[in-house]
């Protein structure tokens, strides 16, 4: 049977295309011939479980350890009641060992620690399978931070315990695999560890890195080899750009240009394929992109993403633990600015979305009536439209956006997004977007293609004039001759909505003209 590109699960070499697994963790294999205990820490479903099975799997084959992997996820049913979660536990590194160890390098019966208290047992267990054992232990234990509160403590505790003893009563080495490094574990009442860590025992945590360019590029070719579709060089650098190397985007873009957009193994994947690829994973939000969009209410991702979305520095009081906690869930990055962003173009392009999908359901547009018989979009149209519509709306939907600071923002692209990707033309027209945190601007481009195989296009940069700041005008035209250069653009649009307390009412303040600036024909509209 014919590999195929995987989204669900751990990958499997006869079953999936994939990376050497090893490749991904060369830093752990030599941490554990140092008896080290570390963390591994990554997003979800980037391939941790994948790459630690595979390294697990060629500890023991190696003959040198005993290797063992075993998730504590079902454990998170238990709460705070630590007996019954050190039971979860055991039973899982039983079932495990049953099903991938040969029968001398078993742990001991569960029933052997039967009458120990569970904030020991684990830590008893653990020294009777390292003295029995006749090679080194080495434990991962995965989705460790699934987690909390006492439960957590007691796991880590009694590993700190047993360390001193390490190997020949208990185990070699331990790595710790989840999303969140150690430091950042949630306890009870929300509490976090710091250098008071039940964990101080760790060498070090590292991060499993996405896939480089070229990884990508290797992933593809795998497809290729094996079926004889070819992925056009660009559609191979146009997916590692749209995901940033995140392995489940590149992944499921892959899976659904092979599957869906372009089945049939003799056509050549062109980039048109890659844009209504995108498109299409976009929209239908599977799993993996409805998981980080249910983040997006949380206050601890609000504080971080809501100056982002804005283009703004901070308006409340970010943490550490906040910025570190939304780098863990893979949706922020440092830009090549230093600054804070969106971690990719599709999630820079799901969290706006997200944010305004109601907003988008109610929003009074007629999409046919910006759309000429050519099949061409009336621009010019569809801002008077726009400008119409906020006149009349725009203090009862500002009222009700989850990110006040960034609502006028969002509900413009809103706006665009239910004309641009709302109709027939979803997967061939987009807008790009940019923004990041400080930026003071957000900048979009529409790309409408026509019947005629031709492409019109237009900019728009967004600003906010809010309390204490001076007319944000000409940095406005200068930002958006700056974006109109780089995009080969003649003219473009700059809105500014106008936020400041003492401002006058809408329809005294909304302004429409035409200016030239740095030899570009600038559309000004305040609001």
């Amino acid at each position: 049977m014919a590999r195929v590109f995987n989204t669900s699960g751990p990958c499997y070499p006869a079953k999936h295309y994939m990376l050497p697994a090893e490749e991904r963790l060369s830093e752990a294999r030599r941490l554990i011939d140092l008896e080290r205990y570390f963390v591994l820490h990554a997003p979800r479903q980037t391939g941790k479980t994948t790459t630690v099975a595979a390294l697990a799997e060629s500890l023991n084959a190696e003959g040198r350890y005993t290797a063992l992997l075993a998730s504590c996820e079902e454990a998170q049913a238990a709460g705070e009641d630590v007996n019954r979660a050190i039971a979860v536990i055991l039973n899982q590194i039983e079932q495990e060992a049953a099903a991938g160890l040969p029968e001398p390098l078993h742990p001991p019966p569960i029933a052997s620690v039967a009458d120990v208290d569970g904030f020991s047992r684990l830590g008893n267990y653990l020294t009777l399978w390292a003295e029995r054992s006749p090679r080194p232990v080495v434990l991962f234990l995965d989705e460790i931070d699934s987690m909390k509160g006492n439960t957590l403590i007691s796991v880590l505790r009694q590993l700190r315990v047993g360390y001193r003893h390490r190997p020949a009563r208990f185990p070699h080495s331990v790595a710790l695999v989840g999303m969140r490094d150690v430091r950042d574990y949630k306890i009870a009442k929300g509490e976090v560890f710091h250098t008071a860590s039940p964990f101080n025992i760790k060498d070090r945590s590292f991060l499993l890195a996405n896939f480089t360019a070229e990884e990508v590029a290797t992933l593809y070719e795998q497809h290729t080899t094996e079926t004889g579709q070819v992925f056009a060089a660009e559609v191979k650098a146009g997916a590692f750009e749209l995901s940033r190397g995140q392995p489940w985007l590149v992944n499921a873009l892959a899976q659904q240009l092979v599957e869906k957009e372009v089945p049939d193994p003799s056509t050549a994947v062109e980039m048109h394929h890659l844009e209504a690829a995108t498109e299409a994973l976009i929209q239908r939000r599977d799993t993996h992109l409805d998981s980080l969009v249910d983040r997006l209410r949380e206050d601890r991702v609000r504080r971080v993403l809501e100056p982002i979305v804005a283009g703004a520095f901070p308006f409340d009081e970010v943490f550490d633990d906040d910025i570190q906690f939304v780098k863990d869930l893979g949706l922020v990055a440092r830009g090549a600015s230093g600054m804070l962003e969106i971690a990719n173009p599709i999630y820079r392009e799901v969290v706006p979305r997200a944010l305004t999908a109601a907003t988008e359901e109610y929003l009074p547009v007629a999409r046919g009536a910006y759309v000429a018989e050519d099949g061409s979009l009336n621009f010019d149209q569809l801002i008077d439209g726009f400008v119409a519509f906020w006149r009349r709306h725009a203090e009862h939907f500002l009222r009700r956006q989850p990110y006040s600071e960034a609502a006028a923002q969002l509900i413009f692209m809103a706006y665009l997004q239910k004309i641009v990707n709302g109709g027939a033309r979803v997967g061939l027209s987009t807008i790009d977007r940019e923004y990041a945190t400080g930026s003071g601007r957000i900048d979009l481009h529409i790309r409408w293609p026509l019947d005629n195989g031709g492409c019109q296009r237009f900019a728009i940069e967004l600003k906010v004039w809010r309390d204490g700041q001076g007319d944000p005008l000409t940095e406005g035209c200068d930002q958006l001759a700056d974006y109109l250069e780089r995009l080969d653009l003649s003219s473009g649009t700059l809105v500014v909505f106008d936020q400041r307390s003492d401002v006058p009412p809408l329809p005294e303040r909304i302004v429409r003209d035409r200016i030239e600036h740095r030899g570009r024909q600038i559309t000004l509209l305040r609001l």
